[in-house]
């Protein structure tokens, strides 16, 4: 890691790897203005933060998860997330299937468990594999596929709670 004097030189950092950090918050927040924030923040808390960098896993991996973990946090937030759902409402019905697909997946990890909503982000939108996202997390890969299979059961549950009708009170 580039440094200045024996401490990191940030903008280094920024400069390389700032693109894959905005290309991750981009994917998981789906706004170009969602994600340029993202990436202020997470290198601010970066550069607030390197003291804890332990060196156990790549700086790519450290801010990969960085990112990973703000941009989840951000969806879960309750203003944040009124606010995507409301701006997003009508690029959904012009978008292709795989932009719906992710737009609804936003919503599911926006009010899912914290660990199976990583699980499900690394697996399912990432490609990894049960044992990289495992290496990830901190997990072994039983942990990974339960919390995978956790999320699934979850979110089917939700998608069918939204297809019953609704009754009407009297």
């Amino acid at each position: 890691m580039a440094t200045v004097s024996g401490t990191p030189d940030i903008g280094a950092l920024f400069r390389l790897h700032g693109p894959m950090v905005y290309r991750r918050a981009l994917r998981l927040l789906g706004r170009k203005e969602d994600a340029e924030e993202a990436t202020q923040e997470v290198f601010i808390r970066v550069m607030r933060s390197m003291h804890e960098f332990q060196g156990r896993s790549s700086v790519t991996t450290w801010l990969y998860q960085v990112t990973t973990n703000y941009c989840l946090n951000q969806l879960r937030d309750h203003s944040r997330r009124r606010q995507l759902l409301a701006e997003n409402v009508l690029r959904e019905e012009n978008s292709s299937a795989s932009e719906s697909d992710l737009l609804h997946l936003r919503r599911l990890l926006s009010e899912a468990d914290e660990q199976q909503a990583r699980a499900a982000v690394y697996v399912y939108l990432d490609g990894m594999s049960h044992e990289e996202a495992a290496e990830l997390l901190g997990v072994s890969k039983r942990t990974v596929g339960n919390f995978v299979e956790r999320f699934l059961t979850w979110a089917r549950q939700r998608g069918a709670e939204s297809d019953r009708p609704k009754k009407e009170s009297a």
